[in-house]
């Protein structure tokens, strides 16, 4: 699990091994990853890495499979999200987006597929439902998204015969993240009032449950070997409220 340290990436963790599963937390190191770990006993394990890093994922993707003997799953969690114009888009802002939301994902999936192979194991990513309807302002992020879900997709092909599912959940927007506590509070103002004045706010509802989300992903691993979900969008079944409506888009996947 990528990701693990916070968000929704630790309610991942708290669901997987709910279900009986032991998880490897790879997160940049932190209290917060030190939290998660500790609060599952030996169910548990962090991983010290940047995902953008392809040598930091290669030795804990080792490190977690000599840890636990085998890998059964990858759960591709870890993504940034800011919003800017493209107009005004910094080359930090870019190769960041990228490194992490689509060179983590190629990076972990490389060096996990041995240990899957092994397996029969499954690889899930987590995408946004702004592949579908890019939010202006997260344009890059919708772009780093829609490349995973190809990445996915041409996946499913060259690992099939291998017997390793490859799945996407497309996440609707989420409650209690923590996407958006860095973000320039004038920017996000723009962004909020843009969303709203193009419905895209309108169109993401209020927000999930982070613990509902969490099982979500449970279920789509908990299937039998024979059957492989390729995409799950899972959205708010709620419409938006007018809390929702100046929040959206902070906690956002």
């Amino acid at each position: 699990m990528t990701g693990a340290s916070k968000g929704m990436g630790s309610h991942f963790v708290d669901a997987l091994v709910a279900a009986g599963a032991r998880v490897a937390c790879l997160a940049r190191a932190s209290v917060e990853l030190d939290a998660v770990v500790a609060r599952h006993g030996g169910m548990a394990a962090g991983f010290a890495c940047d995902v953008g890093n392809a040598g930091a994922v290669d030795a804990a993707i080792a490190a977690a499979a000599d840890r636990f003997g085998r890998i059964d799953l990858l759960v591709n969690n870890a993504a940034i999200f800011h919003p800017f114009l493209v107009e005004d888009a910094t080359v930090h802002q870019v190769e960041q987006h990228v490194a992490v939301n689509l060179m983590g994902p190629i990076w972990c999936i490389r060096a996990a597929i041995p240990h899957l192979r092994k397996s029969q194991g499954q690889i899930v990513t987590i995408s946004s439902e702004s592949v579908r309807m890019p939010f202006p302002y997260l344009t890059v992020y919708a772009a780093t998204k829609a490349a995973v879900e190809a990445l996915s997709q041409g996946l499913r092909d060259e690992l099939r015969s291998d017997g390793i599912r490859v799945s996407v959940l497309r996440s609707g927007s989420v409650a209690g993240g923590t996407g958006g506590q860095h973000w320039d509070g004038e920017v996000a103002q723009r962004f909020f009032a843009k969303i709203q004045e193009t419905g895209h706010a309108s169109f993401t509802g209020d927000f999930a449950e982070p613990t509902t989300m969490a099982l979500t992903l449970v279920a789509m691993v908990s299937l039998p070997p024979d059957v492989n979900l390729d995409l799950v969008e899972a959205r708010s079944a709620k419409p938006a409220t007018p809390d929702s409506l100046s929040r959206s888009g902070a906690n956002r996947h």
